[in-house]
């Protein structure tokens, strides 16, 4: 038992890993090879995926915007203490389902403080579309590597309480009718 939660941690660790070296790869593409130097540069791939390059000074949705050097600190500080915080819930955690979700949220998490810290603001350049209706806001592997792994968090917290709730609500009856 000790080995699988050991080999389940390590495969989390690993996740967390990969995510930030794939999203870090691809941002310096982006920023390098793929010439995409001035915030707006835009690179058609498909019909509807682009990679333009927008620089994002907030964090989810571009919401409290870095607009001095203390403001970026201090968003690198607090997504430092959310990674930190991820990083020991996942260390602590025994299932592979929260190891996964929780090393989706650390990896993406890393990547975007390394760019916060590097640049002053998070690179995003993924540009999903149909047409002009844009679903989405521009992302990068790192902004979704959080996002899903906040979403596997979710549905295995109320899907796993809901289980247990009825676990333990069959024990009281069958306790009850003896």
């Amino acid at each position: 038992m000790v080995r699988i939660l050991t080999r389940n941690r390590i495969v989390g660790i690993a996740i967390a890993l990969v995510i930030f070296a794939v999203d870090q790869v691809i941002k310096n593409l982006v920023d390098g090879p793929l010439g995409l130097k001035q915030e707006g540069d835009k690179l058609d791939l498909l019909p509807f995926f682009d990679f333009t390059r927008v620089h994002n000074y907030g964090v989810s949705l571009g919401m409290f915007e870095a607009t001095s050097p203390e403001t970026r600190w201090l968003l690198i500080a607090v997504t430092g203490l959310i990674a930190l915080v991820v990083t020991v819930w996942m260390l602590r955690e025994k299932a592979m389902g929260d190891i996964f979700g929780l090393a989706l949220i650390l990896g993406g998490a890393l990547g975007n403080i390394v760019d916060r810290y590097q640049y002053g603001y998070v690179l995003d350049y993924a540009d999903l579309h149909i047409g002009e209706f844009r679903p989405f806001l521009i992302f990068n592997v790192a902004d979704a590597a959080i996002t899903i792994g906040v979403l596997i968090i979710l549905a295995r917290s109320f899907l796993t309480r809901d289980k247990a709730g009825e676990k333990a609500e069959t024990a009281d009856l069958s306790a009850a009718e003896s």
